[in-house]
């Protein structure tokens, strides 16, 4: 079984614009021996794009946010002590808070972080599929 964790652009793709998803993304991501998985930093960075009009809803956003993440059958991922443990150590320098949350999150449940940010890919310790 392969676990994947979507970063926010990955799941919005996925969610409404598939065609900006590699081929072999598209296809691991659609196998039906994938997990898919999403982070609670991803749901708070939706509500950020959304509020700064970069992300526009027809919906009410709990009503798209659990849509998709039925349509798409993700499982959610919280908050623990080893995500906040892993925060600690994995890019100890890196000025976005948010991408270390992510990876972080990607590292305590053992996923690999599906992206097409060019800063997380090739991370030691963190498995990524790249999008790009």
């Amino acid at each position: 079984m392969r676990r994947f964790l979507l970063d926010t652009h990955i799941w919005l793709w996925a969610a409404t614009e598939p065609h900006k998803l590699t081929s072999e993304v598209h296809r691991l991501l659609n196998s039906p021996e994938t997990d898919r998985f999403l982070s609670p930093i991803s749901l708070w960075e939706l509500s950020v794009l959304v509020q700064k009009k970069r992300f526009a809803l027809k919906e009410d956003f709990a009503v798209w946010v659990q849509r998709s993440i039925s349509d798409l059958n993700l499982k959610e991922t919280s908050l623990s002590w080893k995500v906040a443990y892993e925060m600690r150590y994995i890019l100890p320098n890196h000025k976005d808070p948010a991408d270390r949350f992510l990876a972080a999150t990607a590292v305590a449940y053992d996923l690999t972080l599906v992206t097409a940010d060019q800063k997380l890919i090739g991370v030691p310790g963190l498995k990524v599929l790249a999008n790009v």
